[in-house]
C-alpha cells in the first residue's frame, strides 16, 4: 500500500486551509475510488502529522473522524475551525460551503 498511502498523501497536501475533501472524494482522486476506507486507514498512520493536513478529511456528510489519531475528534474540530471551515449546529462541517472543489 506504499504508493497507495503516497498517492493520498499528495491529494491531502493540495486541500487548502479552510476547506474539506470527504473520504471518497479523495479515493476517487487517487484513481480507486471504491477505496474510501483504506484513504481512512493511510491518513491513521500519516508519517508527518501537521505537513499533511489529515484533519482536513472528513465524512461525506460532514461528520468528523471519531478516531483522529492526532488528539481525537475535539482537536480535528479545533484545528478546522481555526483555518475557518463552518460547522452546522449538529456539529458536521458544512459541506456546501466548506468543500474543497479541486
Amino acid at each position: 500500500m506504499g504508493a497507495f498511502n503516497d498517492s493520498v498523501y499528495e491529494v491531502v497536501r493540495q486541500i487548502p486551509a479552510g476547506r474539506v475533501a470527504s473520504y471518497g472524494q479523495v479515493a476517487r482522486m487517487v484513481g480507486r475510488p471504491r477505496n474510501a476506507r483504506f484513504v481512512g486507514y493511510a491518513l491513521h498512520v500519516n508519517p508527518e502529522p501537521g505537513v499533511i493536513p489529515c484533519h482536513r478529511v472528513v465524512f461525506k456528510d460532514g461528520s468528523l473522524a471519531p478516531a483522529f489519531a492526532f488528539g481525537g475528534i475535539d482537536e480535528q474540530r479545533r484545528l478546522l475551525e481555526a483555518e475557518g471551515v463552518v460547522f452546522l449546529s449538529d456539529g458536521r462541517v458544512d459541506m456546501k460551503r466548506s468543500c474543497w472543489e479541486a
